[in-house]
């Protein structure tokens, strides 16, 4: 197997890293994780706030690594989390078998979120939280999503606002990132690809697209050109 052919496989990315998306990133990261602990540490006490912090965690990564990306955007982190939260208390109070809740919590907040279009993955890890937590956790019964899910996930939010807006090309949520200017894009010798004909497409395909309508047509317009570019047509007799 050739190394190549290994690291699709696996799904090794080789896109190039852009160094200064990396720093950006990792202080949004560290901004937002600290503005997650000390609004839950305003509110809690700092023994409490940090046993939150590891699903947040997750969820800083999304909004500072691809805060463009359809699972990062707010409707997806606060509803994933909320609906996630839920769930998990639910099945603590419920479900005996710390097991069987446990994997019950994961599971049906995996099918939640899928149904009510907000998957976000750490919403996975806020419900398993709610059944593998401490007895503090169990204690605060339903109240655990608003305090300290919601307030942790608020916090976070406004922090991905505040550093992705400092950018253009990154400017959080997604809707309202700058746009690049209609000719920079604007096809030439193939078709154009409007609004009904990719909610058509997607309807085909019997998965999530973790990608913005936007981005699609961008990668079709740009690999077309490229591809044109290698492969002129000849001009007309």
């Amino acid at each position: 197997m050739r190394l190549s052919s290994f690291f699709d496989l696996v799904g090794l990315s080789r896109h190039e890293i852009h160094y200064t998306e990396v720093l950006i990133s990792a202080v949004g990261g560290f901004i937002g994780i600290a503005a997650i602990y000390f609004s839950a540490q305003w509110v809690f006490d700092p023994q409490l706030a940090v046993l939150i912090v590891p699903s947040m965690g997750a969820s800083a990564v999304l909004l500072f690594a691809a805060p463009n990306a359809p699972f990062s955007q707010p409707w997806n982190l606060i509803v994933g989390h909320a609906l996630s939260a839920l769930i998990g208390v639910a099945c603590w109070q419920w479900i005996p078998n710390l097991i069987i809740a446990a994997s019950a919590s994961v599971a049906l907040a995996i099918g939640v979120m899928y149904v009510s279009r907000s998957i976000h993955p750490p919403g996975g890890a806020t419900a398993l939280a709610a059944v593998i937590g401490s007895d503090r956790i169990h204690a605060l019964g339903f109240a655990y999503e608003f305090q300290p899910i919601l307030i942790n996930v608020l916090a976070l939010l406004i922090a991905a606002i505040v550093v992705n807006g400092f950018f253009r090309w990154r400017r959080y949520p997604a809707y309202i990132k700058a746009k690049p200017e209609p000719e920079e894009f604007e096809p030439t010798d193939y078709p154009p690809i409007n609004h009904e004909d990719f909610v058509y497409a997607l309807s085909q395909i019997d998965t999530f697209v973790d990608i913005s309508e936007d981005d699609l047509i961008r990668i079709y317009q740009l690999a077309t050109r490229e591809s044109q570019r290698k492969n002129p047509q000849k001009p007309s007799q």
